[in-house]
Order: structure tokens, then C-alpha cells, then sequence
């Protein structure tokens, strides 16, 4: 029975933000430039500008007076700002205005004024450069806010303009993003909302529930790769938008939660920090690796605990409808065409997809002559080959016969064979049990004879994906279509299709369709490596369409089995 009570997640956070911001207090001399080494100036200024924009938000969306480690790192900001050294340097490179301006912000939200600095900045922006040099939108939103914050005056365009621009508000395909573009959108939603306090005026056509989407789908693929930095800030950006009950952002909770150190540090991602920065020092390598991370995982605390950030139900984004139907019957009848040219002994597996997605469009005689010309070259083979070749293979070639009343001398050998080699079991292994199903849909075998995986999932319609989807990512940048395609075929058959992850995997692999209905573009001359290529991918993205139209199909085709 489940013992948590209401309050149990809330302390819980509290606790990650009390340890996060605990840790940040006791190495705040680390981010002091003047006590950086020359390699490491740079660094610290940027660990001083977020570390100071933490502080500045706690003050902002918290009522209470600061607690003792946030006022401390408050008075480490307050006194390295002071320095002339420090502030002077936004009037001698003005390229890095954020850099301090930001620092400046902070201490105004804690209602630490300073003239001085204020003015300096000010002298900057109206410079005719600092503000005005080309940008990318997130970065200019960046700007934008930070000058709002700042209270600076300007005469740039205002930020509902910029968004149209941005990565976010373009229906990016998610198998495609990089960390870097997953950074931009985070950004670009912490600065359109203001940290949750301002409902952006969204562009035309673009669905708040659409970014939700977006960003859970993100969730999944940043939690498979335990990457705790992306995955706060897809957490924060969730908060910002006003989003609380998302079983994402519940997972990503329980991610932080595990992965906080006992002293408060959450581990950054590999190559967070250059081997050369840290020059051989333990401790400070210990600090350049966790501190963002460990602000991130703070932030997000204080978003959910914060009365004053928006607090609204998950929006619901439109699902559109998946229609693969003409794509797939072009692959098949190209395969099936191409397929016979070739010796059935190993180019059997080609065969059965046709077989298989032919009977899922309701198109199987666009099957009957493979399968005619594969069971008469093959109505002689030894046992050995049907064997090499397995059992769902097999299965799929031989159901795609009995729909026509073909017969295979060899192969009905074989299939009786293994029947009867079931049938003196005395229990299905799990792992077997979807090739004794097999016989089962071919009637050798009773239904009592199969048995139900023993661990198999059962999937809720729309649920995310596994954590195999991690790697879509990298296969998408790898041009692997064949995994791309198994992806796909997996978590449609789990109910899955209408996932975001599934629906722009298979966007992008929809994409890779050539005119003549093989999939993917091979980038090489020698025709028969060419061609062999195009065999695989095209083998491999019937069986996803296969699984993805079945699903997506309201009532099956005659005859046709569930997938």
C-alpha cells in the first residue's frame, strides 16, 4: 500500500534545494574571477552570473527573507561586483554584456541597487554595439530579458516578436536535436515566460500543449541518457509553463532526487568541463562538473515551491493522424519486385516483410508473386535453411503462403516438425513464446500450447517509450534507418504510434522515401552495394509502416492479425 502523504514530494524537493544551494554556499570562493587562475577567469564569471541569477530568482519568487546560504553567496556576489576591476570591464568588451549585466540583475532583484554599476551598463547598451550585433533568437530573447530586468531602456524589438524565430515555435523534430538546440528551447521558454511569471503572447498557430509535448518527449530521450543537467532544465521548463501533473516531469524528480550527491552536488554530464580546465585538481574539477547542474536542480525546486509562478492543468496537444498507407505500398511493391531478382535462400526475410505489410494494407496480392517465385526455388531445401532463418521469419513466409494456398514442400516439413517439437514441452519458455505463436496463427498447434511471455510490459496507449530511445538521437545522426525503423516498429506495436518520439521518428524516416518507393539515399556508386543497402532499410521500414498502419488503421483488414 502506498504510505506517502501530500506534503512528502514538497519537503522532499525542499531538500534538494536546501542540500543544492548548501553546497553552492560552501565553494562560493570558486567563483571569484579574481582568484581564478588565467584559464580559468572565464569560467568563474560565468559560474559568478548563474550563481547570482539563482539568488536573484529565490528573492523574486520566494516571499521570505534569504536563508543563510543563499544570503552568503549574495555577499560573495555583492562583493566581487564591487570591484571596479570587475564591473569596468563591461565598458572594454562590450560583446560580453550579458555577462555582467546579468550579475547586476541579480542584485537589483534583491533589492541591492548600485548606481555605478547600473550606470555602466546602461552607457553599454546605448552604445550602438553591446546590444545590437547579430544574434540567434534564443540569444536575443537572453538580452532582452536581461535588460527588462536590469530596468535598462532600449529600443530592440520586444520579445513576443523574437519568438516566432525561435527553435521552439518551429516544430522541431525531436530525433534531430542536439544538446545544444534542447539548451536553446529551455531558454527560450525560461526567458518568454519570465521564469513562469509571464504568459508569453505565443505566435499564430503555435499550441502551448504542442512545447508540453515537446518538452516530455525531450524528458524521455535526456533520462535514458542520465544527463541530470537537460533534465532539469526540461523539469524547470515545465514549471514555467505552469505544468505540474506530467508523469515526465514526475520521473524526472524521482531522477534528481537519486542522483543528488549526500552533500548537495548533482553530477554534470560528460565533457561539461575541458580535462585541461581542471589541470590535474580533484577538487576543482569536483566544482567545475556539478555546479551548474547543481543550480538547475535547485532552480527547479524553488519553481515548484514558488506562490507566485503560474500553476495550471497539463494542456492537451492535437494528435495528428498518421496516414502511411501510399508510402508503404510503394516500399512494398518496390521490395517485392526488387526481392525476386535474388536467391530466396538469403533473401527470405525481404520475402516475409513483404508478405507482412502486404496483409496489413489489405493488399496481399501484392505479395502472390514473390511468394509464388520464392516457394517453388525453395520447395526443396534442407531444413538447415528454414532453420538460419527463425521462426517469426519463417512464420510470417509461411502465413503469407497459406493466405494464397501455397504450397512448400520443404517448408511444411519443417513447420510440423517444430510443432510437434512444442507439443512435447511441458512449458513455453518466455522467450519463445511469440515464435510458438507463430504456429498457432499457421493452426499447427493448439492455443493451449502457447504461453504468454511471463515479464512482458503491458503498454497504456500513449505512454512514452522505453529507455531504448536514448539512442534515436545518435541514430538519426548516424543515418542508422534500420534502427531508426525497429524504434518505430517496437513502440507502435506497444501502442505507442501516437507518441511524439514515434511520431517524428517516423516523420524523418517518411522523409527518406526515394521516387521509385525504396527508402534512404545510400551516398555511394558501386550499384550493388547500392542496392543491397536499399534492400535492408526498405526491409526494415515496411515492417515499422506494417505496424504503424495496423495500429493507426481503425478496424483491420480482412484476415488480417493484430500486430
Amino acid at each position: 500500500m502506498d504510505t506517502t502523504q501530500p506534503g512528502d514530494g514538497m519537503s522532499q524537493r525542499r531538500a534538494v534545494e536546501t542540500r543544492a544551494v548548501a553546497w553552492l554556499a560552501a565553494r562560493r570562493h570558486l567563483i571569484d574571477p579574481a582568484e581564478a587562475g588565467p584559464d580559468r577567469v572565464l569560467f568563474a564569471r560565468k559560474a559568478l552570473i548563474e550563481t547570482a541569477f539563482l539568488v536573484g530568482l529565490r528573492a523574486r519568487l520566494a516571499p521570505e527573507p534569504l536563508e543563510p546560504d543563499y544570503a552568503a553567496l549574495l555577499t560573495q556576489v555583492e562583493k566581487i561586483t564591487a570591484r571596479p576591476s570587475y564591473r569596468e570591464l563591461i565598458a572594454r568588451d562590450e560583446t560580453a554584456l550579458l555577462l555582467y549585466a546579468g550579475t547586476y540583475a541579480a542584485l537589483r532583484l534583491c533589492g541591492r541597487e548600485d548606481p555605478e554599476f547600473r550606470h555602466i551598463i546602461t552607457q553599454a547598451a546605448a552604445g550602438g554595439y553591446a546590444t545590437v550585433f547579430e544574434r540567434i533568437p534564443y540569444r536575443q530573447l537572453d538580452l532582452l530579458h536581461t535588460l527588462e530586468l536590469c530596468g535598462v531602456r532600449h529600443t530592440l524589438p520586444a520579445m513576443d516578436d523574437v519568438l516566432p524565430f525561435t527553435l521552439l515555435c518551429n516544430s522541431p523534430n525531436v530525433a534531430k536535436l542536439t544538446d545544444r538546440d534542447i539548451y536553446a528551447i529551455t531558454h527560450t521558454i525560461f526567458y518568454a515566460t519570465d521564469f513562469g511569471l509571464r504568459e508569453p503572447r505565443w505566435p499564430r498557430n503555435f499550441d502551448p500543449g504542442t512545447a508540453v509535448e515537446l518538452l516530455e518527449a525531450l524528458l524521455v530521450l535526456t533520462l535514458g541518457q542520465e544527463n541530470a543537467d537537460l533534465v532539469g532544465e526540461l523539469l524547470c521548463c515545465l514549471l514555467c509553463l505552469g505544468v505540474r501533473d506530467s508523469q515526465e516531469a514526475g520521473r524526472a524528480w524521482e531522477f534528481l532526487t537519486a542522483v543528488q550527491e549526500a552533500d548537495g552536488r548533482v553530477n554534470g554530464p560528460p565533457g561539461v568541463v575541458h580535462p585541461a580546465l581542471a589541470d590535474g585538481d580533484d577538487a576543482y574539477a569536483h566544482w567545475a562538473t556539478g555546479y551548474h547542474t547543481t543550480i538547475v536542480a535547485a532552480l527547479a525546486a524553488l519553481l515548484d515551491r514558488s506562490p507566485t509562478v503560474v500553476r495550471r492543468a497539463r494542456p492537451s496537444a492535437p494528435k495528428p493522424r498518421l496516414t502511411v498507407q501510399e508510402p508503404l505500398r510503394r516500399a512494398v511493391v518496390w521490395l517485392a519486385d526488387t526481392t525476386r531478382r535474388h536467391t530466396p535462400v538469403t533473401h527470405l526475410p525481404a520475402a516475409a516483410a513483404v508478405a507482412h505489410a502486404a496483409e496489413a494494407l489489405g493488399e496481399p496480392e501484392l505479395a502472390r508473386p514473390l511468394l509464388l517465385d520464392f516457394s517453388e526455388r525453395l520447395a526443396d531445401v534442407d531444413a538447415e535453411v528454414w532453420q538460419g532463418h527463425g521462426m517469426e521469419v519463417v512464420g510470417e513466409f509461411a502465413f503469407g503462403l497459406r493466405t494464397h494456398k501455397i504450397t512448400c514442400p520443404s517448408l511444411d516439413t519443417f513447420l510440423t516438425s517444430a510443432a510437434a517439437a512444442v507439443e512435447l514441452l511441458d512449458r513455453v519458455p518466455p522467450q519463445a513464446a511469440r515464435n510458438v505463436q507463430r504456429l498457432v496463427d499457421l493452426g499447427l498447434i493448439s492455443p493451449d500450447c502457447a504461453a504468454a511471455p511471463a515479464n512482458e510490459e503491458t503498454a497504456t496507449p500513449h505512454s512514452p517509450p522505453n529507455s531504448a530511445a536514448a539512442g534515436l538521437p545518435h541514430a538519426w545522426k548516424n543515418y542508422h534507418l534500420g534502427h531508426i525503423a525497429s524504434l518505430i516498429r517496437d513502440w507502435a506495436r506497444a501502442g505507442r504510434a501516437q507518441h511524439r518520439l514515434t511520431r517524428d521518428a517516423l516523420a524523418f524516416l517518411l522523409s527518406q522515401q526515394n521516387p521509385h518507393g525504396a527508402f534512404g539515399h545510400p551516398a555511394c556508386d558501386d550499384p550493388a552495394t547500392r542496392e543491397r543497402t536499399l534492400l535492408s532499410w526498405t526491409q526494415s521500414t515496411i515492417t515499422a509502416l506494417a505496424a504503424v498502419h495496423s495500429t493507426c488503421s481503425p478496424v483491420p483488414a480482412a484476415g488480417q492479425r493484430c500486430p
